[in-house]
């Protein structure tokens, strides 16, 4: 009699290892790295550079200290990736110990205080960008004028000192000149008609966004559901508020195309480890997170708000998946 061997699930492999996935979007992320560094400046890359070195040197560190064989988890770009996504969405104008600090967050205390790859509850690089926001709002608000920015030496400069005088605003996109102004008791039609809601490089950065993530859709990198559902929670509730009053209200172009809206929609939210796991589950992540940014970005302090959208619908991951698992082949419906 022919001994018979028995393997645990999944029993289909995707051929698709994580190295060459974390790979896709890294090479992705290309077009909306050069939208940003043509929109503001060389300091873009400077930090997206200086926080993939950080954040592969916490890895690196990390698995010294927890016992761990450095293969293959250093070679994996899992860390790089965390330190481009999080650099994306710092301010190009952001000092390297800032920088640091975020990284350390992202890797130390979001990804391998909970057992590294694969077990971590939080998004890494949205957790180290919530700890900057938090902690530092004066600094993560110095972004340069988009008609002027600063060269490479004042970049530098501003980079290792962070006393450089540069000319910088408090307004970082559209969205900040609308809470701003809302707050200040003047109408949209008004910040339009000065000009402050000019928007065509904001809108380009989240175009050369979508493209990478409908690249990565179309490669089955990821799937659909989860950008899909973040556009569809945030554009849905803004439809409403600004049928109803366009006066105080942003339209749903506004909300999509300003900021890092599809940066996060395509990049942040899609995170495999942080977020659900059954088509269903993705759905309601996503609306979740959509639905929160609105709520966030229309009644809260923070301007934009995708980074706490993002952290809060992780906590709420483990429930999500428990109740919209899919049911087992041949099992019958309850």
């Amino acid at each position: 009699m022919s001994k018979l061997s028995s393997q645990s699930a999944p029993y289909q492999h995707s051929r698709r290892s994580v190295s060459a996935m974390m790979r896709d979007v890294l090479l992705a992320l290309i077009p909306v790295t050069a939208a940003l560094t043509w929109l503001h400046g060389p300091g873009i890359l400077l930090n997206v550079a200086f926080a993939c070195c950080c954040c592969w040197l916490f890895e690196v560190c990390m698995l010294r200290i927890r016992g761990r064989a450095l293969q293959p988890w250093i070679s994996d770009a899992s860390a790089p990736l965390t330190g481009a996504l999080l650099a994306l969405a710092l301010p190009p104008l952001t000092p390297w110990w800032l920088i640091a600090i975020a990284s350390l967050f992202a890797i130390v205390f979001a990804k391998h205080l909970y057992g590294g790859l694969g077990y971590n509850v939080f998004n890494p690089a949205m957790t180290g960008y919530a700890v900057l926001l938090i902690s530092f709002p004066a600094a993560m608000a110095a972004w340069p004028d988009p008609a002027n920015p600063p060269d490479l030496a004042a970049t530098l400069s501003y980079f290792v000192t962070g006393t450089q005088a540069i000319d910088a605003s408090s307004g970082a996109t559209p969205l900040d000149a609308v809470s701003t102004g809302l707050k200040q008791m003047q109408t949209l039609p008004e910040l339009r008609a000065t000009g402050t809601l000019a928007s065509a490089g904001w809108v380009w950065v989240n175009l050369m966004a979508a493209a990478g993530g409908l690249a990565l859709v179309l490669r089955r990198t990821m799937s659909w559901h989860i950008p899909a559902a973040v556009l569809a929670g945030l554009a849905l509730p803004a439809l409403i508020n600004w049928i109803g009053d366009a006066a105080v209200n942003p339209s749903p172009w506004l909300h999509l195309s300003s900021g890092g809206t599809l940066l996060g929609a395509f990049f942040i939210a899609t995170d495999p480890v942080s977020s659900a796991s059954s088509p269903r589950g993705k759905l309601i992540y996503g609306l979740g997170i959509g639905i929160l940014t609105y709520v966030i970005r229309t009644w809260g302090a923070y301007p934009d708000g995708f980074a706490f959208a993002v952290l809060t619908m992780n906590l709420a991951v483990p429930l999500i998946d428990r109740y919209s698992r899919p049911a087992l082949y041949g099992a019958s419906p309850r």
